[in-house]
């Protein structure tokens, strides 16, 4: 029974060899033909396709675009420059400065056409005098950050002090150290006077 069992256990696996030698030997004949290439691959996906539902595109922007809401609640505003329809040809989009520039103008047509409408609706577009917005950051946090602010610049100004006290210690040392050599200067003069006497 014991022999039977390791034939069976031996077949099994010169079975299984059997089909990873010719495995290899597929891969190795798809090589050399140049079915494939070395390297690592990846599963091929489908391409997603893209589906052009004009339709319901257009169905979405009639939902989107109502105009029975009041134009408070919405403040778009459409704008349209004779000067950009003449320079449209002219506008480059790779120069990122005209094109922010172009965006700033934009913006600042329209904010021009919807300040005059929100005034003729009597909303005010101006913050009164004694109004105080609510802060953000409690008014503890703000005192932290004031404390560390003040410890940064007291550090700064220790830093500064040390570092002039240690250019006047240098300063100090080499106006001491000329005043010893004049002195010793002096001293010879003096000595060579006096034997010259």
């Amino acid at each position: 029974m014991a022999i039977m069992q390791e034939q069976v256990e031996s077949s099994a696996e010169s079975e299984s060899e059997e089909e990873l030698l010719d495995s290899d030997e597929e891969l190795q004949k798809a090589f050399a033909k140049g079915q494939l290439q070395s390297g690592t691959y990846k599963e091929i996906t489908k391409k997603e396709t893209f589906i052009n539902d004009v339709s319901g595109l257009e169905a979405k922007l009639k939902s989107i675009s109502k105009t029975d809401i009041a134009w408070l609640e919405r403040l778009d505003t459409t704008i349209s420059t004779a000067e950009e329809i003449e320079n449209e040809e002219e506008n480059n989009v790779h120069d990122d400065f005209k094109r922010e520039l172009k965006f700033y103008r934009q913006a600042e047509q329209s904010v021009k056409e919807a300040i005059p409408k929100l005034h003729r609706l009597k909303i005010p577009t101006k913050r009164p005098e004694d109004y105080f917005a609510q802060m953000v950051k409690s008014d503890g946090h703000m005192k932290l950050v004031r404390e560390k602010l003040l410890s940064k610049s007291l550090a700064t100004e220790r830093s500064e002090k040390a570092r002039k006290m240690r250019e006047l210690k240098k300063m100090g040392k080499k106006v001491q150290v000329e005043v010893l050599k004049s002195r010793q200067k002096d001293k010879r003069e003096m000595l060579e006077q006096v034997k010259k006497y």
